[in-house]
């Protein structure tokens, strides 16, 4: 039993890490683009209402799939970058594609609580726009941004154990497989006591690195 619950939690961490890495590449830039393009009273630098409107729908819609229909929608793509389209490696595609809207969000979130005042300061100081992001903007929301990826890890969690009910792997797979199919409930316990720990362990560290970025400002 230890052995299997060891590889399945592996199988889960791989996961997890994985697609945040990936999800975040792709939901930062998303998030600064969703933020600078917007109206300047909210905070826009480069105002571009077209291509702001269009990358919020495209937002919203990703974020508006059920994560198990986006597994299925997404098959071919797994297939087509891995070679398969279930099993652990499989699954990162669609776990990264639907967690970088929400990490778009947080991101875009963060940044329009940074104060208009510090990014005034810096345009008088004649910062370029690409400085302001990056050396004001980032730093200023970075506790924030912690945050939210704490909070983007401990939902991957949630999708990686659903996942599962597709052949997805990890913990979700082995409580469904041994758990509930097989009537062995001990299972299911020990995979939900780990994601437990998991989830807890990952929100400490988090609060944590926040709180420290916050008292270091």
């Amino acid at each position: 039993m230890f052995d299997i619950l060891l590889e399945s939690t592996l199988e889960t961490l791989q996961m997890v890490i994985l697609s945040t890495v990936f999800s975040t590449i792709i939901g930062l830039p998303l998030g600064i683009l969703l933020h600078i393009t917007a109206e300047e009273e909210n905070g826009g630098l480069v105002p571009m209402k077209v291509l702001n409107t269009v990358l919020s729908r495209i937002v919203n819609i990703f974020r508006s799939f059920p994560f198990i229909i986006l597994i299925i929608l997404l098959m071919p793509l797994s297939r087509i970058i891995i070679g398969t389209a279930i099993g652990t490696a499989a699954t990162i595609v669609p776990l990264s594609i639907a967690a970088a809207p929400f990490v778009a969000r947080l991101v875009e979130s963060a940044l329009k609580e940074i104060d208009p005042q510090v990014i005034l300061a810096a345009r008088a100081m004649g910062s370029t726009n690409s400085q302001i992001i990056w050396k004001v903007m980032i730093p200023e929301a970075l506790p924030s941004l912690v945050s939210g990826i704490t909070l983007t890890i401990i939902n991957l969690i949630g999708y990686s154990a659903m996942a599962g009910a597709l052949g997805g792997g990890g913990l979700g797979d082995l409580a469904i497989r041994y758990g509930y199919q097989r009537f062995r409930p001990s299972y299911m316990v020990a995979a939900v006591i780990i994601i437990l720990v998991m989830v807890e362990l990952i929100q400490v560290v988090g609060n944590r690195i926040s709180n420290r970025l916050i008292s270091k400002r």
